[in-house]
């Protein structure tokens, strides 16, 4: 979840949908890829992504003795983004203190050893800059969007806020009223919903089950022990990457990093915390409520982490999938099979795909908003699409997602901020950031056999995990979907 110094204003739902997005986050967020190209947009998308690579800056990075990771990227631009991001999320709670980092950062804006929140709101105002940060199951983030010039008093700021955080009482008692009236929010968003209830179930009784906000009887319990003690077990030098991009140079940037971090984050002792298995589980969740117009659906299967071989090749099977809704144009002529079944038939309001990784398993499927009276048609629909994938997916339609993907790939890194997320999220799951030319060199790789091989491997013949609310009484069973994820009969 999201909290804006500079907006005064908690943002809901748009980090947290990080963490599942509608795509993999490896390469591009999901907004991107829901624009469509047709004819000659593409053709200008595809140049602009070229000249975008030939003058991509070197993504410069040095390790302090304590650890820590600074990385930039220099483009010479009069604003820059810098930030934390930290190997801590709700993945390293256990069921008793889930909530702790999410509740920790709401807190980190709440004031300081030298800054009360007045000062520290009031001098970022004045600086024309922007404090954000959001925390997801397996990361923590903070970061700044500032003028270049600002940078030095951007990573002060970020210091001292993960250092020296007062972490008050008042402010705890009253940040603990904000954290659950935005449960309520998020409990009005279906969408968010959803996917909660399909890492309940996918992951049950695991940490990657657990919500990032947590329960309600944990947030009513959280003190201020438990946020120090989460901030002493994870807040370390080997787990915290210092990021930046836009108009930042390294050296700079890695003076600021010793002087602000070289020494203190010593003073966090003891072992670093083990990230515990989460095992997938084909199972279900059905919350019926015909009172609702929609039904909403996810359906997933187990997935790979970060680092697989595997990951580029279902990113490409992701593409293939596509997103739609009802407000595209389009019709037949959609490049997706299933926005063209779907668009031809009427069977849903939306869908959108998704390829979701953590470090060691993750979550590739659908979701889709549905009529009462279509959900099996477009369930069914969906899993015939998914097995074509797996039998007799062409090279044509592999060559245009791989190019799809690509150029989505490149033109969603406009910008300081994203450039920046990108490092920082790469320096944590990969200890480097990939390349351009080495990503574009294995979606290259991927051909029709390619997709047919590994989507057999992560689909064909497995049990899923569904997650259902709505009006969902024509869902059909659990095992007639389990059937069908091996044959369907016309």
């Amino acid at each position: 979840m999201a909290a804006a110094v500079a907006a005064r204003a908690l943002v809901l739902p748009a980090a947290r949908r990080r963490l599942w997005g509608f795509t993999q986050r490896l390469l591009v967020p999901g907004a991107a890829r829901r624009s469509l190209h047709f004819g000659g947009t593409r053709l200008r998308s595809t140049q602009a992504a070229t000249q975008i690579v030939l003058n991509v800056p070197e993504t410069r990075v040095t390790c302090l003795e304590n650890g820590l990771r600074v990385a930039s990227e220099d483009s010479g631009l009069s604003t820059c983004t810098v930030g934390l991001w930290i190997d801590a999320g709700s993945r390293y709670e256990s069921e008793k203190n889930n909530g702790t980092a999410h509740f920790l950062e709401h807190m980190a804006f709440k004031g300081t050893k030298k800054r009360s929140q007045l000062d520290l709101e009031l001098e970022i105002e004045n600086m024309g800059a922007h404090l954000n940060a959001y925390t997801s199951r397996e990361q923590t983030v903070y970061y700044a969007k500032a003028f270049s010039k600002d940078l030095p008093r951007a990573v002060e700021i970020l210091a001292d806020i993960i250092q020296n955080s007062t972490l008050g009482e008042a402010e705890i008692e009253r940040e603990r009223g904000v954290i659950l009236r935005e449960m309520q929010e998020v409990e009005t968003n279906l969408q968010e919903v959803v996917f909660d209830y399909l890492h309940a179930t996918a992951y049950q009784n695991t940490a990657l089950g657990r919500t990032i906000l947590g329960p309600t009887e944990n947030i009513k319990s959280i003190n201020r022990k438990d946020l120090v003690d989460y901030i002493t077990t994870h807040y370390k030098g080997p787990r915290i990457v210092l990021a930046a991009a836009g108009g930042v140079s390294h050296e700079e940037l890695l003076e600021l990093a010793k002087f602000h971090f070289g020494d203190s984050l010593y003073a966090h002792k003891g072992e670093v915390p083990v990230l515990p298995p989460c095992k997938f589980t084909g199972s279900e969740i059905r919350v019926r409520d015909d009172k609702m117009p929609l039904a909403h659906l996810a359906i997933a299967v187990e997935a790979v982490g970060w680092a697989h071989p595997d990951t580029i090749c279902l990113m490409v099977a992701n593409t293939l999938i596509g997103n739609w809704d009802r407000s595209f144009g389009g019709g037949m002529n959609l490049s997706s099979k299933l926005a063209q079944l779907t668009c031809h038939g009427n069977l849903c309001h939306s869908f959108q795909s998704f390829n979701t990784s953590y470090t060691d398993t993750g979550l590739w499927g659908l979701y889709m908003v549905c009529e009462p009276a279509t959900i099996a048609d477009m369930l069914h629909v969906v899993q015939r699409e998914w097995m074509r994938l797996c039998t007799s997916v062409t090279e044509s339609e592999v060559a245009r997602a791989k190019n799809l993907l690509k150029t989505n790939m490149l033109l969603q890194l406009d910008g300081s901020t994203p450039i920046c997320e990108d490092i920082g999220r790469q320096m944590l799951c990969y200890n480097r950031r990939i390349p351009i030319p080495e990503l574009e060199a294995r979606i290259d790789a991927v051909n029709a056999k390619t997709v047919r091989e590994v989507c057999t491997k992560y689909i064909y013949d497995k049990s899923p995990a569904i997650a259902a609310v709505g009006p969902i009484e024509q869902l059909p069973d659990f095992n007639q979907i389990c059937s069908n994820m091996r044959w369907l009969r016309d």
